[in-house]
């Protein structure tokens, strides 16, 4: 570019054609190579490797819970001891939270779901063995009471509070579910919680913030290959009948009207 600067200073009559030549070649070349950093979002933020391990481990072990060589219980204990140790401004620059937040609409009622992929830098997992989303949800709102059949998540707060609910699983009926309360308290920024199939199964989380409120969701399926129930949610209604011991007897809904209760 100093080319083009200093034509004043050396007149017009005195460059050669060869000599501005080479200038608009140079000018071009200047130009093609910022245009294809900014294609690529070559200039966007550096990601540090520290995240890029955390998601590494995040992988492997999710990994080995698919392989049975972490039992669920373990799964949880380590996956939450990991989620705690995030360095959040760092994992919300490699999901591009920014951009992906970028004139947002909120549903009325419930959890708008966010898909994005971690950017493609040195050190990413090129296969990811779980699932991903980024719940967004307005004040009042939650990702309603549900359980899980065959699968093993977690949940971390990126932003906002939430009023945070879980709930064993001790017995299935045709038509409810015997649930018994172990979780009940606020959960905020960079705190996490689990689910699997033999604890906290049932869960309900409702923002309470006055700003919108996101939740980083990561679920690993088929983690019990012996059961035979399909896998994904089950919607419940946990303000059920009061049994002894503290049970509640839930009654098994569709998600419309888990939504229509809850959301």
């Amino acid at each position: 570019m100093s080319r083009w600067c200093d034509l004043k200073g050396i007149g017009m009559e005195n460059l050669s054609r060869r000599q501005f030549g080479q200038g608009t070649l140079a000018s071009l070349l200047t130009f093609s190579l910022l245009e294809s950093l900014f294609d690529c979002d070559a200039f966007a933020a550096e990601i540090k490797p520290d995240v890029v391990r955390w998601l590494n481990r995040v992988n492997e072990m999710s990994q080995d819970l698919r392989d049975e060589r972490l039992k669920q219980l373990e799964w949880q204990a380590k996956i939450e001891e990991l989620f705690a140790q995030a360095d959040l401004p760092e994992l919300m620059k490699y999901v591009e939270f920014e951009k992906l937040t970028a004139n947002l609409k909120l549903a009325d009622r419930g959890e708008k779901s966010l898909r994005f992929n971690f950017q493609a830098i040195d050190g990413t997992p090129q296969r990811l063995v779980f699932g991903k989303q980024i719940f967004a949800l307005k004040k009042g709102s939650s990702v309603v009471p549900h359980g899980h059949n065959n699968m093993a998540t977690a949940f971390l707060i990126l932003k906002g509070q939430f009023r945070g609910r879980h709930y064993d699983r001790i017995e299935d009926q045709a038509e409810h579910m015997i649930i018994r309360p172990t979780i009940d308290r606020q959960f905020g920024v960079g705190e996490c919680s689990t689910v699997s199939d033999f604890k906290d199964n049932v869960h309900w989380f409702q923002s309470v913030a006055d700003e919108p409120a996101f939740i980083l969701n990561i679920h690993v399926l088929g983690v019990n290959p012996g059961s035979k129930l399909p896998t994904g949610r089950v919607y419940v209604d946990p303000n059920g009948e009061k049994l002894s011991d503290g049970l509640v007897r839930a009654r098994r809904i569709k998600h419309d009207e888990a939504n229509k209760l809850y959301g």
